[in-house]
């Protein structure tokens, strides 16, 4: 059913290409007496390919299932657009009743996704996630499809908070991701960094039209939050994310400073905005500072 990562390891050792790349892209499930299984045909097109893109066979499952995610069962449209954020839902399987026809709530079509492999499932924590960038890609794009104001809105509003923080509006990135917040509150327990990280994650959900996403990436003396990597065909500025929880955005900045965090990516040769995101818990109020990195 899948490559084991000793596999795609020896791939990409044979074929001179990046192993991180590669988990980051095809890594898609897990099962105890093998480990990570990753999506064969992928790992094959991007080595044939020289290229990490999304390789995913569509369904016409898929396609069936945009129908029940427009009529949007216990605000699935929303739930959608949090995975996609990165975000775990929570979800009861037992609720699925076997078949692709009568969906009568949320946890049923989450369940289906499951089944059709465009969703992980821990079963432990009894969550459901997108594993990989490929999917990640694909269920933006399907975000998109579906003929939702709600859900049309927030794809805009990322959008716009991406452009904000490229032309280093800190004013308005601090409000977006302050609504975020109170949007999410209800959902997310915000008291750490954590918490914190993923607010920013469901801001900026519409990333990948632009961006590579890399987290707690090792740079300097120590590990980046957030790196947003350009995509090769577009112009915009690598963004390198500080996050602070009752500190201060200035401190975050200074930390990316002294720890080195832009020599995770020296060999990138464009634009590099230092970006500090601080939670006042006691105000209740985000701050940003946006700087243009020098070398």
């Amino acid at each position: 059913m899948g490559f084991t990562e000793e596999e795609v390891n020896d791939l990409c050792l044979k074929n001179d290409i990046s192993f991180d790349r590669m988990k980051q892209w095809y890594d898609g499930y897990y099962l105890k007496k093998v480990g990570d299984v990753y999506n064969p045909n992928s790992v094959m097109e991007a080595i044939r390919n020289e290229n990490f893109t999304s390789y995913w066979t569509q369904s016409s499952a898929l396609d069936s299932l945009l129908h029940y995610i427009s009529m949007d069962f216990d605000g699935l449209s929303k739930t959608v657009a949090e995975l996609v954020g990165g975000a775990r839902v929570n979800v009861n399987i037992k609720k699925f009743d076997n078949d692709l026809v009568n969906f009568r709530n949320k946890d049923s079509v989450i369940t289906v996704l499951i089944h059709l492999g465009y969703l992980a499932y821990d079963q432990e924590r009894q969550e459901a996630f997108i594993p990989n960038e490929e999917l990640r890609i694909e269920f933006s794009d399907t975000i998109q499809d579906v003929k939702k104001d709600e859900t049309i809105q927030r794809v805009a509003e990322s959008r716009k908070l991406i452009m904000d923080t490229v032309h280093m509006n800190e004013e308005a990135v601090a409000a977006q991701i302050e609504k975020i917040h109170k949007d999410e509150s209800a959902e997310i327990f915000y008291n750490n960094e954590q918490a914190l990280r993923g607010i920013i994650k469901l801001a900026y959900f519409a990333y990948k039209d632009y961006y590579m996403k890399f987290e707690e990436l090792p740079a300097g003396k120590g590990y980046a939050d957030l790196l947003y990597l350009p995509k090769k065909d577009t112009t915009l500025p690598a963004l390198l994310v500080e996050l602070k929880w009752n500190k201060t955005a200035e401190g975050a900045i200074e930390q990316i400073k002294n720890k080195q965090y832009p020599d995770a990516i020296k060999d990138y040769d464009g634009e590099i905005l230092l970006v500090g995101i601080n939670y006042d818990g006691k105000e209740k109020a985000h701050s940003c500072k946006i700087e243009a990195f020098e070398a």
